[in-house]
């Protein structure tokens, strides 16, 4: 290959490595962004802003009173493995669940609860205790031996309602009613402690 061949074969290389580089810094103009930082920042006050309302969903009242212990008892499945519900029935991992709505936390007779359970102290299973235990074992008795959570509020509801029936002493479910009730009371009460 005499001089001017591979002259002509260089020059097509490097023409070919500027055609590229030239796409490649075109393809990249629209999207790039600069990553500097400013001199200074300049401090400006927020405006006051509304506060946004937060739509929560139903409330813990509503979802029992729509809740279906049958589809509670499919959620039910994931706990047996764990649980038994029968009256006088036996411990497994976890403790019977029998009678579990109205009855002190850990204190089922036979059953060695963890010390993270055993530190809620005298606390007796109310239905809204429940539905927090189970959203997350873990936030309400850190280091408990439970591990599995419903994050659903509406399994959670369902499950709560198929295990209120395995009781002796049945304990009324929370009504929207009675929430009502009990929110005007408490409303009351801060307006008649704070004169407004």
């Amino acid at each position: 290959m005499d001089s001017f061949e591979f002259n002509k074969v260089f020059a097509a290389v490097i023409a070919s490595v500027l055609f590229i580089m030239v796409i490649g810094i075109v393809a990249e103009t629209p999207f790039h962004k600069e990553t500097g930082k400013p001199a200074f920042t300049i401090e400006v006050a927020e405006a006051a802003t509304t506060e946004a309302v937060v739509d929560a969903g139903p409330s813990f009242a509503e979802l029992m009173a729509g809740a279906d212990a049958d589809r509670g008892a499919r959620q039910w499945n994931k706990c047996k493995a764990c649980h038994t519900i029968d009256k006088d029935g036996g411990n497994r991992t976890g403790p019977n669940l029998y009678g579990i709505v109205g009855r002190t936390v850990a204190a089922l007779d036979g059953f060695r609860y963890s010390g993270a359970l055993e530190a809620l102290g005298t606390s007796v299973w109310t239905y809204e205790m429940v539905d927090e235990w189970l959203a997350n074992p873990q936030a309400m008795a850190k280091g408990s031996k439970m591990v599995l959570a419903v994050p659903k509020a509406g399994q959670r509801a369902d499950l709560i309602a198929y295990l209120a029936g395995f009781t002796d002493a049945p304990v009324p479910m929370p009504t929207v009613e009675a929430v009502e009730e009990e929110a005007d009371e408490a409303a009351e009460t801060v307006e008649a402690a704070t004169g407004n």
